[in-house]
C-alpha cells in the first residue's frame, strides 16, 4: 500500500460524468492520487463545477492538483460568466503583453474561486505549419519571440491570481501534421532548425511551474519513441541541457500516439523513467488505477525506477503545496465588473 500511495502521487485522473466515481474519491481520501482534471462532460455550469469540487475537496487528504485546459478559443471548458478568452492567435497579433497578462489574471481568479488551481496553460508551441491539424491559433504566433513574450505573460497573470499555469507541448507540435490525439507524429528537423523555432519558447519557460509533453518524435533527438517517453527529450534535454526544474506533466497517455503501440500502463512507466513526473490519464479511471498498480509493482522489483518514482512524487508534491485548492466567492468572482470589461476588450480583438 505504501507503493501504491507513492505511485498515486504521479497521476492525474479524468472521468466520466458529472460525478465523481467511488474509486476517485476513495483515492484523494487516501492521497493515493495526485490530482483530477476536469473536462466539458464534467460542467454543466460554474455553480455545478463549485459544489462538485466543494464535495470532491472536502474529504480529500493532503492538497490534489485540480486542473482544466482553459486556453481560450476552442480550447475552454468553461464559458460565460466566466471569462471567454479569443483564440491565443489574437492576443499575439495584439502584441500587448500587459493585456495578455491582466486577461489571464482576471480569468485566474475566477478559477481560483470555483475550486481549481492549474490551467493546462499556456501554449508554447510556435505556428509554423498552417496544415497543422490540432495547434494553429491556439499558438500566440508563428515568431518564436512572441510566443516568448506572450506566453510568459499568460502565465504570470495566472501567477498573479494564485494559478498554476503549465506550458505545452514540449519539445513543440506546432509543426506537425498530425494529431496526437489520433496518430503519432514525426517531425524531422535537424537540431538547428529546433533550437531556433521549437524549443525557443522552453528554453525561457523556467519561471512556469509546470511542463506538458508531446507525444511527437523528433528524429534528431530521439528517433525511436515520442518525446513523453525518451529519456533523452524530457531529461537529457530538457532537464539537463535546458535547466528546466519545474514538474514535467505528460500529455493524455489515453491518446494514440501513446496508447496504440505502447498501452497506458508501459507508456505511463517508460514517461516516469524518461523523467516526467505526472501522468495524465483524461477518462479512463480503471486504466488510471491500474497504471497505479503498475507503478508501484515496477518499483517493487526495481529500486533505481523506486528512486526516480519518488523524485518525481516529491515534485508533484512540492507543486501541489503552492496552490491547494479551495472553493472561493463564486458569485464575487463570476460578477466581477473587471470580466466584464475585459470581455468587451477582447471582443474587439481580430481572430
Amino acid at each position: 500500500m505504501e507503493l501504491e500511495a507513492l505511485a498515486g502521487q504521479v497521476l492525474i485522473a479524468g472521468f466520466p460524468g458529472g460525478e465523481p466515481p467511488a474509486a476517485i474519491r476513495a483515492a484523494l481520501a487516501a492521497d493515493a492520487l495526485g490530482g483530477v482534471v476536469l473536462f466539458r462532460r464534467n460542467i454543466e455550469g460554474p455553480r455545478q463545477l463549485a459544489e462538485l469540487l466543494r464535495r470532491l475537496l472536502r474529504d480529500a487528504a493532503g492538497a490534489p492538483l485540480v486542473a482544466i485546459d482553459q486556453e481560450g478559443g476552442r480550447v475552454q471548458r468553461l464559458r460565460a460568466p466566466v471569462l471567454e478568452l479569443p483564440p491565443m492567435r489574437a492576443l499575439g497579433r495584439r502584441g500587448d503583453p500587459a493585456l495578455t497578462r491582466e486577461a489571464a489574471r482576471l480569468l485566474g481568479r475566477q478559477l481560483r474561486a470555483l475550486g481549481l488551481s492549474m490551467n493546462f496553460a499556456p501554449v508554447l508551441d510556435v505556428d509554423s505549419n498552417p496544415a497543422n491539424p490540432v495547434i494553429g491559433d491556439r499558438s500566440f504566433s508563428s515568431d518564436p519571440a512572441v510566443v516568448i513574450e506572450q506566453g510568459l505573460a499568460f502565465a504570470a497573470g495566472l501567477a498573479d491570481a494564485g494559478v498554476l499555469a503549465c506550458g505545452k507541448h514540449f519539445p513543440g507540435h506546432g509543426d506537425t501534421d498530425l494529431d496526437s490525439h489520433l496518430a503519432l507524429p514525426t517531425l524531422r528537423h535537424g537540431r538547428e532548425r529546433l533550437d531556433a523555432v521549437e524549443l525557443a519558447p522552453f528554453r525561457r519557460a523556467q519561471t512556469i511551474p509546470a511542463l506538458m509533453t508531446a507525444h511527437v518524435v523528433f528524429e534528431t533527438l530521439d528517433p525511436t519513441v515520442p518525446a513523453t517517453l525518451s529519456r533523452r527529450v524530457v531529461h537529457e534535454l530538457l532537464r539537463e541541457e535546458l535547466g528546466y526544474g519545474g514538474v514535467v506533466i505528460s500529455d493524455d497517455l489515453e491518446m494514440k500516439a501513446v496508447r496504440d503501440r505502447w498501452g497506458v500502463l508501459e507508456g505511463g512507466v517508460r514517461a516516469i523513467e524518461a523523467g516526467c513526473d505526472m501522468l495524465l490519464v483524461c477518462s479512463d479511471v480503471d486504466a488510471c488505477l491500474a497504471l497505479r498498480s503498475a507503478l508501484a509493482a515496477r518499483a517493487d522489483a526495481d529500486a533505481g525506477f523506486r528512486a526516480r518514482l519518488g523524485e518525481a512524487a516529491e515534485r508533484s508534491r512540492a507543486l501541489r503545496r503552492r496552490s491547494p485548492p479551495r472553493v472561493g466567492d463564486i458569485e464575487a468572482a463570476l460578477a466581477d465588473p473587471a470580466v466584464a470589461a475585459m470581455a468587451k476588450r477582447l471582443a474587439e480583438l481580430a481572430p
